[in-house]
């Protein structure tokens, strides 16, 4: 590459960094203080793009142009303070995870709305008045929109500076980043307080959105793919931290242009594409800081934050009415096939229920018991699949043997990545999962030769005696059952018990001789094993396997599946699952704006079940015996 065309790549870097600033910036701000994973962030700053949109098609270019922009930014602040007081505030004294599930919740309705207000396509914007033009760097042409918002990251960076340093208001956000118990216990209003940082966290969102018209059209994929870079902005700045967002956003947008200034490198007789790594960078980035840096480049380690949500009740080995319910529940799935003989798709239906029930207790297994948030378990679930179906197809094994060893692939991938992420907690711990899990998926995907790359593996069935989908359902039943068994039986053992006081008091754990960090390093590979025989179940079901067994979608469905439920409740997951599968099967299959759907049923549930579904009859039932006896 040559010197011209580094510089310019620096360049791009530099105006790539302020859009993913703004966003990162905003995430930062809302995080920080109300320590809401706000997986809506994405659908934000896609409004603003698409409100910009709306105001310059309507207003046309010219002097209208800027003030459009500015005006689709406070458009999208005023949607994210109603959001906050008329949801987010509703569920404050829920856990804190569960408002994870209202954001995502949130993100499937803004989706679908903006399905029905702009429509599927495209939507390309006007070219900025006076930028229209490109100018001479080396000789090479460099677009002069760029100019403008290399110019505006500092800008804003600087004012957002002024205005947490310089005003009351400011100082009382950075109290609440650090401690925000410790704020409301001095008589701040905390519930206007988080108002107004949601509010310019989600303009800030917005006016990212509304910068990038000129450079990019408007469309309904750029809230999940937003989100995960602000995500990683977030992160690896800090948590809480505005300039961090902006050094990270800088060094991960320099990367990101280096990589693609790069291209194709010849190393030992091998040619190596750097411009791939574009899909991964960031999260490798992300890797490398937390191994290094546990709390981000300028982040400081955070108060521990209290929960308004009831304290978590000891866990209780089935009673007698759970025992049988039990029974009549697995009377009934052995019924299954034959009460709906007269429709197979039932019974496919019912195969996707019971791997995504033994994908979502797994995931449990580590969430709740250990008290470890993975935001990238899909990652466990994807091996085991492309584990069966490589080892089929590549190697020439049994179906049986396959399904056997397959798991174990996914074992491996959890040692390595697990002695990483028990060294974090809280939300660094999940990032750090996350980023894992994109490393994987973009090996996945871009291994052409070896997983199929993008097309994926076909051919991938069953033995012959497992063709019929009856039989091959009750063997599914059988090995999800007793996984689910023996991930409940692991739970009530010393194991179990020295996880869960690793979870609720590390110190005294370790303290009593429990080697915390090796018990949590177990854990996750204990999850990771049955995650990757669910991923294998579900790949010889399917047929074939893809990149999106692995992608974020899986592991933010594994997610939902499990708050939905309850997160504190073993029930939970099970129920999630069931709930969360059926419900997007159901509505997906009759109406157009199923995300819309989906996601109102999910805000209903979270509002009236704060718990989750399964959590809430167990309180229910515990009230209930309490005042009988």
């Amino acid at each position: 590459m040559t010197l011209s065309g580094f510089l310019v790549q620096l360049l791009n870097g530099l105006s790539a960094a302020s859009s993913l600033f703004l966003v990162g910036a905003g995430l930062s701000l809302i995080f920080g203080v109300t320590r809401i994973v706000n997986f809506a962030h994405g659908s934000f700053y896609m409004l603003g793009i698409y409100i910009a949109y709306t105001l310059t098609d309507r207003f046309g270019g010219g002097v209208w142009f800027w003030p459009s922009l500015l005006i689709a930014a406070l458009a999208v602040g005023l949607i994210g303070g109603l959001v906050e007081m008329l949801l987010l505030r509703r569920i404050y004294r829920a856990p804190e995870l569960f408002q994870l599930l209202a954001t995502f919740a949130l993100m499937l309705v803004i989706k679908d709305a903006a399905l029905w207000i702009w429509g599927p396509e495209d939507l390309l914007g006007p070219r900025a008045p006076g930028f229209t033009g490109a100018i001479d760097v080396l000789g090479r042409r460099f677009p002069s929109y760029d100019l403008v918002l290399i110019v505006i990251g500092p800008l804003v960076l600087g004012l957002l500076w002024l205005l947490l340093t310089r005003t009351r208001w400011g100082t009382l956000v950075r109290a609440a980043t650090q401690d925000r118990e410790m704020v409301g216990a001095l008589g701040v209003n905390q519930a206007w307080l988080f108002t107004a940082v949601f509010a310019l966290g989600t303009m800030l969102a917005g006016l990212g959105g509304a910068l990038q018209l000129p450079r990019e059209p408007a469309n309904l994929g750029l809230d999940l793919s937003t989100v995960g870079d602000a995500f990683v902005v977030v992160v690896v700045g800090g948590l809480g931290s505005i300039p961090g967002a902006y050094v990270a956003a800088l060094l991960i947008a320099e990367v990101k242009a280096i990589c693609v200034g790069i291209g194709n490198v010849d190393l030992w007789g091998y040619t190596f594409s750097f411009s791939k790594l574009t899909l991964v960078v960031e999260f490798l980035v992300m890797a490398v800081v937390l191994v290094v840096r546990p709390w981000g480049l300028m982040g400081r380690p955070q108060a521990v934050s209290r929960s308004a949500a009831p304290a978590e009740a000891p866990q209780r080995p089935a009673d007698r009415p759970l025992k049988i319910a039990a029974t009549v529940l697995l009377i009934a799935l052995l019924a299954w096939p034959f009460v709906t003989a007269s429709s197979p798709y039932l019974t496919v239906l019912a195969i996707d229920l019971l791997t995504a029930t033994l994908f979502a207790v797994s995931l449990h297994f580590i969430m709740g018991p250990a008290g470890m948030h993975s935001f990238g378990h899909a990652a466990y679930f994807g091996l085991g699949a492309y584990g069966a179906a490589l080892l089929v197809r590549s190697i020439g094994l049994p179906m049986e043997l396959a399904l056997v060893l397959s798991p174990f692939v996914a074992v491996l991938g959890a040692i390595v990545f697990g002695w990483f992420c028990v060294r974090l907690s809280g939300v660094y711990l999940a990032m750090l999962t996350l980023a894992f899990s994109q490393i994987v998926w973009s090996i996945v995907f871009q291994w052409d030769d070896f997983t199929g790359g993008s097309n994926g593996l076909t051919g991938v069935w069953p033995a012959a005696w497992l063709a019929d989908k009856r039989v091959y359902y009750y063997l599914t039943l059988a090995l999800v059952v007793l996984g689910v068994l023996a991930i409940r039986r692991a739970l009530f053992s010393p194991f179990g018990y020295a996880m869960r006081a690793g979870r609720d008091s590390p110190i005294r754990a370790d303290a009593i001789g429990i080697d915390v960090k090796r018990v949590q390093w177990v854990a996750f590979v204990i999850a990771a094993l049955f995650a990757g025989l669910a991923g294998a179940l579900y790949a010889f079901s399917k047929g074939s396997i893809s990149p999106d067994t692995i992608s974020v979608n899986r592991s933010v469905d594994g997610l939902v599946m499990v708050l939905l439920g309850g997160l504190q409740t073993l029930a939970g997951p099970i129920v999630g699952a069931v709930t969360f599968t059926w419900l997007q099967d159901a509505v997906a299959r009759n109406t157009d704006y199923w995300r819309a759907v989906l996601g109102s049923i999910i805000l209903l549930l979270v509002l009236v079940f704060p718990q989750g579904i399964a959590g809430f009859f167990s309180q229910l039932f515990e009230r209930r015996r309490k005042v009988s006896a």
